[in-house]
């Protein structure tokens, strides 16, 4: 079946997560969301429930971190920002995993660490992205993270933050996608900069992308499928680890 312009569009969550941004900036940056009709908004928490008003009405999903960027939180405080995401109006939530306890091999706090956020978010009918930052993780780390978020029932486990030393690659790719269960989606997030790159990680089985080069993609996008452009005049496309 011919993808259709949707099918890449709400591969994209929009990433509004560098820490320069100013507001205009995280405003421009909704309004583009919502122009391309993408899947979700990444923001900064602080911005999470403006982000939510901005969205309101449309297709697009606001959503928000947990434990950005290094994973260290300490589970209760992760817990906490998970209901703040909650209450803010966060329909899903990427949190990063305690890498320093996955490098431990402390599985049973991992584990843990990451059902306080689900338990959070998946009672109040939202979903999470647990993300692995496999820049600093050998192959058996990502397999056996695969193996507890399958077990926890994640919804998406995502390769990076987009800021560590590197991001998505094919082959961690293709191992996520072949390591999860049934029912749990992989994000790429990092080095998802173009269309020809969209579409090669939707043919490994990815469903989602973190992405700060919406715009271009997209456009490219569109120019492929012979669609007319999208008039937006601002661009919150920016240098960034997405």
């Amino acid at each position: 079946m011919t993808a259709q312009y949707s099918d890449y569009a709400k591969m994209i969550d929009h990433s509004l997560l560098m820490p320069t941004m100013d507001e205009r900036q995280l405003e421009e940056g909704c309004q583009l969301a919502v122009a391309y009709d993408v899947a979700s908004v990444c923001i900064l928490p602080y911005y999470l429930k403006r982000c939510a008003e901005i969205l309101a009405g449309s297709t697009v999903q606001p959503s928000t971190t947990i434990g950005f960027p290094h994973g260290g939180h300490t589970t209760d405080v992760k817990r906490f920002e998970a209901e703040r995401a909650v209450a803010d109006g966060c329909q899903e939530l990427d949190m990063v995993v305690n890498i320093s306890r996955v490098l431990s091999g402390d599985w049973d706090y991992v584990a843990a660490d990451i059902q306080a956020v689900i338990d959070v978010a998946h009672a109040a009918e939202r979903k999470v992205k647990v993300i692995f930052e496999n820049c600093y993780l050998q192959d058996e780390h990502k397999v056996r993270l695969c193996q507890i978020c399958t077990d926890l029932k994640a919804d998406w486990v995502k390769t990076s933050t987009g800021y560590g030393t590197s991001g998505a690659t094919m082959e961690d790719l293709k191992l996520m996608v072949d390591a999860v269960g049934p029912g749990i989606q992989v994000k790429a997030a990092g080095g998802v900069r173009d269309f020809a790159t969209l579409k090669q990680v939707r043919e490994l089985g990815v469903t989602r992308c973190g992405a700060s080069r919406t715009q271009g993609m997209l456009d490219a996008a569109r120019e492929a499928l012979g669609l007319p452009a999208i008039e937006f005049s601002a661009s919150s496309d920016a240098a960034s680890g997405y």
